[in-house]
């Protein structure tokens, strides 16, 4: 079972980023690459930045993507390409954000990074030309659960970290869709999984540094459900409901949460569908959140299922 785990991971890890070009560069838009956000020169404390070659205001929304990988793989130079259908345009700018990741420390190293990363774009948005109170964040697998953080922990003041120039920026988000992330470490040990979630080596025992139920404090703390308040950003929660690696409950128990803290959230669940997340439908839903939350659109988003076979 170990074995078919860490192959089943790799072979995901692997789907998910020989779509995108390796220089990460995207047609129509200034290409600003690798800028460091931490004040440092670590090579994952970077992001890129893509900025409409004709943007239809000054002041535009940003949408930033955060990539999956287990917490352990993956890189920046595939997140743009997950989201430059909805760059639609000139109306908004993107941003891809790297993070360290487990093989260089536990929780909450992750978060703080992502945290300095949307510090840097708010200090930074008068130069480029985006809107720093309209910034979104999207991500897969480990990213989904970092954008989910995003959502939930901008009041949570030790999920901050001290990382970069710019401490007195804020880490609010505007909105976040979320792409099959863990979003509970701790029930996600006894959900039916094609993989053990709780070993030291599994993605969660390597995030939280050991096993999930003996580091419950930390698992906890770094469970976006956790952290649900009223004051947190509308989520848009995707999920697969036959994901061999994160648990379609994980997604269903979340909105639940959000529900019931009076959040914002819409859950689709994609009938059929795995890991890999992509739709005709799914991307029009998406265009919608996007339209509504950064465009100010009266547009509806619908929660119904979606069948793809």
């Amino acid at each position: 079972m170990k074995l078919f785990s860490s192959i089943l991971i790799a072979l995901i890890v692997l789907a998910s980023t020989k779509v995108a070009p390796a220089n990460a560069r995207l047609d129509g838009f200034r290409n600003l690459l690798d800028l460091p956000y931490a004040n440092s020169d670590h090579p994952r404390q970077t992001l890129n930045l893509y900025l409409p070659e004709h943007p239809v205001s000054k002041k535009i929304p940003l949408i930033a993507y955060i990539h999956g990988g287990a917490w352990r793989e993956g890189d920046k130079a595939f997140g743009v390409h997950r989201i430059q259908k909805f760059l639609r345009g000139g109306q908004f700018a993107a941003a891809s954000i790297g993070y360290r990741l487990t093989d260089e420390g536990p929780w909450p190293l992750q978060i703080h990074d992502c945290k300095a990363a949307i510090r840097w774009l708010k200090a930074n948005a008068d130069q480029y030309g985006y809107d720093a109170s309209n910034i979104a964040v999207m991500g897969n697998s480990a990213g989904g659960h970092l954008v989910a953080m995003l959502g939930v922990s901008a009041d949570v003041p030790e999920m901050s970290g001290r990382l970069g120039l710019h401490l007195d920026m804020d880490t609010r988000v505007k909105c976040v869709v979320d792409f099959c992330g863990p979003a509970n470490l701790l029930t996600m040990v006894d959900q039916p999984s094609t993989m053990r979630h709780d070993t030291p080596d599994s993605p969660e025992g390597q995030l939280v540094g050991g096993y999930v139920r003996k580091r419950s404090k930390v698992a906890l703390d770094a469970s976006p459900q956790t952290h649900v308040s009223k004051a947190d950003a509308p989520i848009l929660v995707v999920h697969g409901d036959k994901d061999p690696l994160v648990p379609v409950q994980q997604a269903r128990d979340f909105h639940e949460a959000l529900l019931k803290g009076k959040v914002d959230s819409t859950l689709v669940i994609l009938k059929g569908m795995g890991h890999g997340l992509r739709h005709p439908e799914l991307d029009r839903r998406i265009e919608a959140f996007f339209a509504k939350h950064l465009l100010g659109e009266n547009v509806e988003i619908s929660g119904t299922p979606i069948l793809t076979k």
